[in-house]
């Protein structure tokens, strides 16, 4: 009978142990018939216009005291190719996110790959959500433009991070980023150093971010980049207004910059219950040391409909206009071919899209 009970104890206490730990498989599949309009045209299916199409595993194990240690495995997948990254590849990478850390009433401690938090503090006032014809191009990855109006810019995600995030303090955080170089002998090759500021309280949201990432042989980037942005969000119920300013400077070889700014004008509207409407304008300025500053305009509309909390049905119109031999064209999330632009520096796109999430 004793044994009996302290079998029966041992599951107890063995199944409370559990209770406390969990881990989570997530994802989205998502898919869209895109059109392309310009000199040359390009039409076809891509993946990622509504939200970038991934696979994922994250957990939580509660340590006592208010302590938890959590991991977070994230990947993107090319659901259009069956590939597993957007890399091209087949494998299945967790490039967009590989974290372990532990949290409690300090905030967190993250280790590994990740967005970057001056890149969360800002880009999330993009209505569009950084995905698909709409996306804002102010946080574009690594470089914004073609050829030789292409500038540096700093890095959406970054590897070999440690990264703190203070706990919400009257609707305040904070949070810095700092990405090992890894090269040997030259601490700062490579290096990475990024931070982030938000406010959220009711219907208004701020954010103030700033960031440094050094060239070198471990780093996406040709030049050192520094830039800063800021933007807002104001929630009136009927309509959400947003807005954000970036400004990047890339330091080449000789010593001079290339410079690359724009802002953001954002609003979005529900549509009944379960529909909603969005729009947006970016203003894209560039200029490369010795030359002419170029210039883009770009003009999206966008209707996601949702026919449960975990489907929706999109689409999305995108005009972009260049001027003063500029050559940014629609952004298609890494699907080879766009077509080329008109000869007056205009192209057109739509898409038209299923989206799935588990």
């Amino acid at each position: 009978m004793k044994k009996s009970l302290i079998a029966l104890a041992a599951v107890a206490v063995s199944g409370a142990a559990f209770a406390q730990s969990s881990v989570t498989v997530f994802g989205v599949v998502d898919q869209a018939v895109t059109m392309v309009n310009g000199g040359t045209n390009w039409n076809g299916i891509n993946s990622g216009g509504n939200q970038t199409s991934r696979l994922g595993f994250r957990g939580v194990e509660d340590l006592g005291n208010g302590l938890k240690a959590n991991f977070w495995l994230e990947a993107g997948l090319l659901a259009d190719q069956g590939t597993g990254n957007t890399t091209g590849e087949t494998g299945l990478d967790f490039q967009r996110r590989s974290t372990v850390g532990l949290e409690g009433s300090f905030g967190e401690v993250r280790l590994g790959r990740d967005l970057t938090e001056a890149f969360k503090a800002t880009s999330r006032y993009d209505v569009f959500g950084q995905v698909g014809l709409g996306v804002s191009r102010l946080w574009a990855n690594n470089t914004l433009g073609n050829g030789v109006s292409s500038v540096a810019l700093t890095s959406q995600r970054v590897s070999n991070m440690v990264t703190y995030v203070s706990p919400n303090i009257s609707g305040f955080k904070a949070a810095v980023n700092y990405g090992f170089g890894e090269v040997q002998g030259e601490n700062r090759d490579s290096r990475y150093v990024g931070a982030g500021l938000t406010y959220d309280n009711g219907p208004l949201s701020l954010g103030l971010s700033g960031e440094r990432s050094n060239r070198g042989a471990n780093s996406n980037v040709t030049s050192d980049v520094t830039a800063w942005a800021l933007g807002g969000s104001y929630n009136l119920g009927v309509v959400k207004l947003a807005a954000a300013y970036r400004d990047s400077k890339a330091k080449i070889l000789t010593g001079d910059k290339n410079k690359a700014k724009g802002y953001y004008f954002g609003v979005s509207a529900p549509v009944g219950a379960a529909g909603e409407v969005k729009a947006s304008y970016n203003r894209y300025e560039g200029q490369i040391a010795g030359l002419d500053k170029h210039k883009a305009d770009q003009f999206a509309l966008g209707y996601v409909h949702n026919l449960s909390k975990r489907t929706a049905v999109y689409g999305t119109y995108a005009y972009i206009k260049n001027k003063d031999n500029g050559a940014l064209d629609v952004n298609l999330n890494g699907t080879g071919t766009t077509g080329t632009l008109k000869d007056n520096g205009s192209q057109h796109g739509l898409q038209v899209g299923v989206r799935h999430a588990f």
